[in-house]
C-alpha cells in the first residue's frame, strides 16, 4: 500500500510517521465515538501514545482530525465492498455487506452527525470517498440483480434511502437490542 501523503504536500510519509498517523486515527475514532468532539487533541495524543506536536503536525485542527476519521472509515468500508464484489454469490455478497455497513454506520453516523453539527462541511476528498462507496454499492446491487437474487425494481437511490432508514431505525432502538434484525428485514425485502 502506498504511503499516505501529508496534508502539506504530496510527499509520502516516512514509515514511523505513517504508524503515528494510524495510532492517532485509531485513538481519535475511539474517543470521538465515545465522547464526541469535546475530546481535546492533547487527550487524543495521550491515548495514541504520541506527543501533541505529532497530532498537530498531521491534523492542525480537531475538525481536520475528525474528518480524517470519517474519511478513513469510508475508505475501509469501500475496500470491504470491493472485496465483496469478488465473491462468487452476488446476492449473499450484497446482503452480507449491507449487514456490515449498517452495523458500522452506527459509529460512522455518529461521526458524520457530529461533523455536521459542528458546522464542518465535508471536504472534497471525503466527499469523493463517499461517492466511491456509493459506486461500489450500486455495483453490488447490479450484480445481485443480474444473478436473480435481488428484485429489479430497486435502484441505487432506493438502496441508499433504505440503508439510511435502517441506520435511523437501529439508532432509535436501545443499544442492548441492536441485533441486526432490522437490516435482515431490509435484506428480505430486497430479495427477488
Amino acid at each position: 500500500m502506498p504511503a499516505t501523503p501529508t496534508s502539506e504536500d504530496a510527499r509520502p510519509l516516512r514509515a514511523d510517521a505513517r504508524r503515528n498517523r494510524a495510532k492517532v486515527l485509531a485513538a481519535a475514532r475511539e474517543a470521538f465515538t465515545a465522547e464526541g468532539l469535546a475530546v481535546p487533541l492533547d487527550e487524543i495524543a495521550r491515548r495514541a501514545g504520541v506527543g501533541a506536536g505529532t497530532v498537530y503536525r498531521h491534523f492542525p485542527t480537531k475538525e481536520a482530525l475528525f474528518e480524517a476519521v470519517v474519511s478513513d472509515t469510508l475508505e475501509s468500508q469501500t475496500a470491504r465492498g470491493r472485496a465483496a464484489l469478488a465473491e462468487d454469490d452476488p446476492g449473499a455478497a450484497l446482503f452480507t455487506f449491507l449487514e456490515e455497513l449498517v452495523a458500522g454506520a452506527m459509529v460512522k453516523m455518529d461521526l458524520a452527525d457530529a461533523l455536521i453539527g459542528a458546522g464542518v462541511p465535508l471536504q472534497p476528498g471525503t466527499s469523493a470517498v463517499a461517492a466511491r462507496l456509493r459506486e461500489v454499492l450500486v455495483e453490488l446491487l447490479t450484480r445481485a440483480q443480474a444473478s436473480g437474487a435481488v428484485r429489479t425494481d430497486v435502484d441505487g437511490a432506493d438502496l441508499y434511502a433504505l440503508i439510511a432508514g435502517a441506520v435511523a431505525a437501529e439508532r432509535r432502538r436501545p443499544a442492548d437490542t441492536r441485533d441486526g434484525r432490522l437490516v435482515r428485514v431490509l435484506c428480505d425485502g430486497l430479495r427477488a
